[in-house]
């Protein structure tokens, strides 16, 4: 067994790297659900950036905006983060993180960037670089060491615990309590095996994101109604 599935089957703490596209519903569900993993095994989540842009890129249509109706606005959140993560830390970035999600997948906020930072407790001028290229280059990086350990034909989100990583899981709703823990124990024993490569079966229509989340605690005026697809 991987050390690092040998590390949380025997119950030694371990550190998860959850790297995460704000703007992805069901990466949402995956945060909630490892906030419920960190709650019921040893597990530190560690939070960290991907981009579906940066992944779609030279793509002749993009998945995630086959129309084109949501152009750079599809860069916000994950710009925002970025400046969060940069000026603050990861545990500010956690936090806003929790917040943003709350504003853009619960209550349909797309423009509530600023509104969540205030719910963080951070300042909401750093919403002005959802829209610049500031830090294009620090998600550009974090979205390569993703890539690096799945391959790039995935999506988001991506774990990983030491040197064992995958894409997912794609779950819906969140499981809570012990369901949470046993889903951890699975995919993180089935992503050490060598060779295991892949586990599908039909997705439900819509993602659950179940009850809106309290508060902002750390892991350990709408632009539309409608959200955009992303996966």
């Amino acid at each position: 067994m991987d050390g690092a599935a040998g590390a949380a089957a025997g119950g030694r703490g371990v550190t998860a790297d959850f790297w995460f596209d704000p703007v992805c519903p069901y990466t949402w569900v995956a945060a909630q659900w490892l906030r419920e993993v960190a709650r019921v095994r040893p597990v530190r989540v560690r939070p960290r950036l991907m981009s579906l842009q940066v992944l779609n890129e030279g793509r002749e249509v993009n998945p995630e905006d086959p129309d084109g109706e949501w152009g750079a606005y599809l860069w916000a959140p994950v710009r925002a983060c970025a400046a969060v993560e940069q000026r603050y830390g990861q545990e500010a970035l956690d936090r806003f993180y929790r917040a943003l999600g709350i504003r853009l997948h619960h209550r349909g906020e797309w423009d509530g960037i600023e509104r969540a930072l205030s719910d963080a407790g951070l300042a909401r001028e750093v919403a002005a670089a959802a829209w610049s290229t500031e830090y294009d280059a620090v998600i550009r990086a974090s979205h390569a060491r993703a890539v690096a350990l799945v391959g790039e034909e995935i999506g988001t989100p991506v774990v990983a615990v030491g040197t064992v990583a995958f894409f997912g899981p794609v779950v819906s709703p969140a499981p809570r309590g012990e369901a949470a823990g046993r889903l951890w124990d699975g995919a993180l024993l089935m992503a050490s095996v060598p060779g295991f490569h892949e586990l599908r079966r039909p997705a439900a229509a819509a993602p659950d994101f179940g009850p809106e989340p309290a508060g902002t605690a750390p892991y350990v005026g709408h632009k539309s109604d409608v959200r955009p697809s992303t996966g």
